[in-house]
């Protein structure tokens, strides 16, 4: 298991005195406190990598207005948006890592697609800091990544262990 948990990300920066506007990563709740210690990555030129934060003002379920110790005006604070924020797993509670309306059990599942017909089987989703991802293992080896969003899932049956979606042209030859 990994050290560090991604929890969220900066997303913008909100006054002249370093505030960051920082979001829930991949479905998990807001989890940053004021003392708890960070990194931030990818490192920044000219910008802090370990960072302590040192208040937070929330202002949705999945949002606060953050300030770290070591960030003090907005050209810093700029620098850091775009940046994830991890935190040391031993410091969470675990059952706060589980994402929020986590995805159900679907390896091995089949994936057919309205106008191409069967993609593949389900080898697992990847949650990704915008969106979740299903991963399709295709017959012949590769692997097709499809966006979990409710556009492109068309039909879910669970008695016959079946995802239907709707994908645009082209999206299967990425």
């Amino acid at each position: 298991m990994r050290a560090w948990a991604d929890v969220a990300y900066l997303a913008t920066t909100k006054n002249l005195n370093g505030g960051l506007v920082a979001r829930s990563a991949a479905g998990l709740p807001f989890l940053l406190s004021e003392g708890m210690r960070a990194a931030l990555v990818p490192p920044r030129l000219d910008a802090p990598r370990d960072v302590t934060v040192a208040s937070v003002q929330m202002r949705a379920d999945d949002e606060a207005l953050v300030f770290f110790e070591e960030v003090t005006d907005a050209d810093v604070a700029h620098a850091l948006v775009g940046c994830h924020v991890l935190v040391p797993r031993d410091e969470l509670d675990p059952a706060d890592l589980e994402p929020a309306g986590a995805w159900p059990a679907w390896e091995g599942w089949e994936v057919v697609d309205a106008k191409a017909g069967p993609v593949g089987t389900v080898a697992g989703i990847t949650e990704m800091p915008l969106q979740s991802l299903l991963v399709v293992a295709r017959p012949d080896g590769s692997e097709a990544l499809i966006p979990l969003v409710d556009d492109l899932i068309a039909d879910v049956d669970e008695d016959a262990r079946r995802i239907d979606v709707a994908l645009p042209a082209g999206l299967l030859d990425l």
